[in-house]
């Protein structure tokens, strides 16, 4: 397998092929991260702030691409893994106290990071595109990281996941967050690049960057996909 030049950081440069990668899909998850309505919906709250902040056309990069690519893929990729098998997880981000009091640092400083969505609150859910089915794992965080919020891991484990394949938003916060602690923790990651955004295209490009290879392996929808199909079993087992 060849490394994307687009993602080939300094240290990868000299690398002309990866091992393939050969899924076991009864060990791999898909985690859908923060495609809640507050941040991603051009009517969610995020929006209307942008809006009346003034901010609109600096941002209207992002929410372009999360309507017109992200969870267009990130749907194909969600039918996919539980048309063949794949467990579908979600991370989201959503406080336990009505005040923020529960919130990590990193979600409660100034700016636009200053992050509040309680639990309860309808703009908390999935957007209606990428909505959880009743058996598959929801987790809450008040962290970047799914997996250093929450019992996510542990969680993985219990099922017996060892890859996991991570998609959502933003690139360089909490999609990074995930992926660096789970391969931390031991998992094999792939980062769906067109199923994630960020609100400029040179912070996505650059961590997925920084991230290939050592933390995560980057791929396409379509490149994960084949992958997802041709881990199916046949009468002669997995495909090649």
């Amino acid at each position: 397998m060849k490394i994307d030049p687009r993602f080939c950081s300094f240290y990868y440069e000299n690398i002309q092929e990866l091992p393939d990668i050969q899924l076991e899909l009864d060990k791999t998850a898909l985690l859908i991260v923060d495609m809640q309505k507050h941040f991603v919906a051009k009517d969610g709250p995020d929006a209307q702030q942008c809006r009346e902040a003034g901010e609109w056309e600096r941002w209207s990069y992002f929410f372009d691409r999360v309507e017109e690519t992200v969870i267009p893929n990130t749907q194909r990729l969600l039918t996919c893994c539980r048309e063949c098998g794949v467990e579908v997880t979600f991370g989201r981000i959503a406080c336990l106290k009505r005040d923020g009091s529960d919130r990590s640092r990193v979600q409660s400083t100034i700016g636009w990071n200053n992050i509040f969505v309680h639990i309860d609150a309808d703009s908390a859910a999935m957007v209606d595109e990428l909505a959880p089915l009743p058996d598959e794992i929801v987790v809450n965080k008040t962290t970047d990281s799914v997996s250093l919020g929450t019992n996510y891991a542990q969680l993985m484990r219990n099922m017996g996941i060892d890859t996991i394949i991570v998609t959502g938003v933003v690139t360089d916060q909490c999609v990074a967050g995930t992926v660096r602690s789970l391969a931390d923790q031991g998992f094999r990651v792939i980062c769906v690049e067109d199923c994630c955004a960020a609100p400029d295209p040179v912070l996505h490009e650059t961590e997925l960057k920084i991230m290939n290879v050592i933390y995560c392996t980057v791929l396409s929808t379509d490149e994960t996909i084949k992958l997802i199909e041709n881990a199916l079993p046949t009468p002669n087992g997995p495909k090649q």
